[in-house]
């Protein structure tokens, strides 16, 4: 949704008092509020609000951490995962639910314990609950690594006859692109381009248009590969992302998962499991990796900062 700007004020002045924190994960920033108990009300209007840029605090999206059993779709990950005693509860700068963020879950964690909320060691895991399912989040010195469960081809009848199940048209490209649509627990559409000046030349101002979109929409991905693609066993992309419910984002953690898995699928046997992507607020790695239930996961790893702790005013 959009909240109309003179709507804002009047829904922050309903917020005041509200102790939150600012932080970001590669630069795909977002505010953070603590409601164990889920006594807040904080839904599409109070998000967008929040985020907006002009007369809010600014950010990609809001985070509420509640506890799992505060929420019917955390207290059905409980029988799962005893330990996810925390829910992401996640909305995109405009209000909207999403699924999951990688980013956001780094930070979501970094948060936790910046809060004291949680205690975890460098080398331990968290299990945290969210709408994509339980992510397991392990804190390292440098950031933290995110198992963010199996890869999916959202049209796999498509990628497996042609490697592309969609046709992408964006500002700033003459014709129409190939895609493939990948789910890592939330949609996405990755397109390849050929030349760093495409990428920097796209208008990601407005959303591209993808046929046929998947169901709930998706978040698009343009990549271009490094060349050589492969240096010392690990793969090398760079990329820019338009976010549903978001617009341009310094950073999508799904997204570069989403963009590593098709580049590697693109490129055939023998590409490697481990990859570098490059989006504008920095680096994130990729990995793919034996996952506990027989499939292949893919696991997520890079910084979380948290900025800035206030209050609402």
């Amino acid at each position: 949704m959009t909240v109309p700007t003179t709507s804002v004020p009047h829904v922050l002045a309903a917020l005041a008092g509200l102790p939150f924190a600012k932080g970001h994960g590669t630069g795909n920033d977002f505010v953070l509020v603590a409601d164990p108990d889920g006594a807040l009300h904080l839904g599409e209007a109070e998000a967008a609000a929040l985020c907006d840029r002009h007369q809010g605090l600014g950010a990609d999206g809001l985070i509420r951490a509640i506890r799992s059993r505060r929420l019917p779709e955390g207290e059905a990950l409980l029988a799962e995962e005893p330990g996810a005693e925390w829910f992401m509860d996640y909305r995109n700068a405009d209000g909207s639910l999403s699924e999951m963020c990688g980013n956001g879950v780094r930070v979501f964690v970094a948060f936790l314990l910046d809060a004291g909320l949680v205690e975890l060691a460098p080398g331990e895991v968290l299990p945290i609950g969210t709408r994509a399912g339980v992510k397991r989040v392990e804190r390292r010195e440098d950031g933290f690594a995110v198992d963010m469960g199996p890869w999916t081809f959202i049209h796999p009848e498509h990628a497996a006859a042609e490697a592309s199940d969609a046709t992408v048209t964006a500002a700033g490209l003459d014709v129409a692109r190939p895609g493939l649509s990948v789910s890592m627990g939330n949609p996405h559409t990755v397109v390849a381009l050929a030349e760093s000046s495409e990428l920097a030349g796209l208008g990601l101002h407005t959303a591209p248009l993808v046929d046929p979109v998947p169901p709930h929409g998706t978040n698009v991905e343009f990549v271009v590969p490094s060349d050589p693609l492969v240096s010392a066993g690990v793969g090398s992309i760079t990329m820019r992302v338009h976010e549903r419910g978001v617009g341009e984002t310094q950073s999508c953690g799904t997204g570069a998962c989403a963009a590593a898995v098709a580049i590697r699928y693109w490129a055939g046997a023998g590409a490697p499991d481990r990859w570098a992507v490059g989006v504008p607020g920095g680096t994130v790695g990729v990995s793919f990796v034996p996952g506990p239930d027989g499939r292949e996961h893919v696991e997520l790893s890079g910084p979380a900062v948290i900025v800035a702790h206030g209050t609402l005013g």
